[in-house]
């Protein structure tokens, strides 16, 4: 079963000592082009590179899985693995920002062209005390 395809240069690190001991980021090969982070809690194979190009994993049995890059393949033994994505593309999408408010607009331009002279600052420093 596919877990994730990755397009481009994805990096591996590794955490020693910690629950999720190794990660693969990168970006998806999906038309959305996220960044994605794949967490596993297991050990790496010593063998596997910092940078994979265009990697696929895919789960092979239960607590197992393949990392294919290329002709090259990795096992990797883990309890689980956890899928960490960067929705903000598509989250703005959805739901646009709110622009702000036209008096807003003008308040902080104003207070911005004020603040920006020696004359504007003494007034600041004035009104301030």
């Amino acid at each position: 079963m596919r877990v994730a395809q990755f397009r481009g240069s994805v990096r591996c690190r590794r955490t020693p000592g910690g629950p999720l001991a190794f990660e693969l980021s990168g970006r998806t090969a999906e038309p959305d082009d996220e960044q994605l982070t794949l967490a596993f809690a297991g050990e790496p194979p010593a063998d596997l590179p910092e940078i994979l190009p265009d990697a696929l994993v895919e789960q092979s049995g239960a607590g197992e899985f393949r990392v294919t890059s290329g002709a090259r393949v990795w096992v990797i033994a883990a309890r689980s693995v956890h899928a960490h994505r960067d929705v903000r593309a598509a989250f703005y999408r959805a739901i646009p920002p709110r622009p702000a408010p036209l008096l807003r607009r003008l308040l902080l331009r104003s207070s911005l062209t004020i603040a920006s002279s020696a004359l504007g600052l003494k007034l600041v420093r004035f009104l301030r005390r």
